[in-house]
């Protein structure tokens, strides 16, 4: 995450002090109906009732990256999200994000994008996610596309997140983490459709479009709203 602007702060408190930011000046963005570009979301697993969930935890095995998991704790800031575009194609702020585009989700609390690749996943033997990259910037295996119905991804439907690179789908399917993340669901990677691969906008701030010429400033290759 960009920090140019921001007090020598640890990174953690830097995201926080940026994340309270946007929320005071936007809480108003919860009434918009479809998920936008820059906003901070929590994804629930509807299956298996877990948030999509990151922390500074690496893998024992496989990649050795970061770990993502899904948690039942609602409260949780290692659950927050930020929808970004790619590299090759921008994603305005405010902008409502269109049914099979590409997107990025960056982990606000680290500053790592979700990722996968064909690496084994530890419990379940599927394909590993985690969490990759510095600062929101990694490679084209974070590079994920919303599949949903219509034109436009709406809060209140539930979704799937196909791996560009790899073709599977963002999935959960029960298994539990022992020690140190004792209770922590595995979240994986799958190649066919199922109920374990449908996702639902949870709680967040959505970032309405801004009527300034600030609001037509690309975001999506710079990390510091977040």
């Amino acid at each position: 995450m960009g920090n140019s602007s921001l007090p020598d702060l640890p990174h953690c408190l830097q995201a926080l002090f940026l994340f309270l930011t946007i929320f005071c000046s936007l809480s108003r963005g919860t009434e918009l109906k479809f998920v936008t570009c820059g906003s901070v979301v929590k994804l629930l697993n509807t299956k298996h009732d877990v948030r999509l969930h990151s922390h500074d935890v690496r893998y024992g095995s496989g990649s050795g990256q970061q770990s993502v998991t899904g948690v039942t704790a609602v409260e949780d800031s290692n659950s927050y999200w930020s929808v970004r575009g790619t590299i090759d194609a921008s994603c305005y702020r405010g902008t409502p994000v269109k049914c099979g585009q590409t997107i990025r989700l960056t982990h606000v609390n680290t500053g790592r994008n979700l990722h996968s690749h064909y690496f084994t996943s530890p419990l379940s033997s599927n394909q590993e996610v985690s969490a990759f990259g510095d600062d929101g910037e990694g490679d084209h295996l974070d590079e994920w596309w919303i599949q949903c119905e219509g034109a436009l991804w709406r809060r209140d439907e539930a979704v799937r997140f196909r791996h560009r690179a790899t073709d599977a789908l963002l999935s959960v399917t029960g298994e539990q983490y022992g020690r140190p993340i004792h209770g922590q669901r595995e979240v994986h990677a799958m190649s066919h459709l199922s109920q374990h691969s449908l996702w639902k906008t949870m709680e967040g701030v959505f970032m309405k479009p801004s009527e300034s010429p600030a609001g037509s400033q690309d975001y999506s290759q710079r990390h510091t709203e977040l």
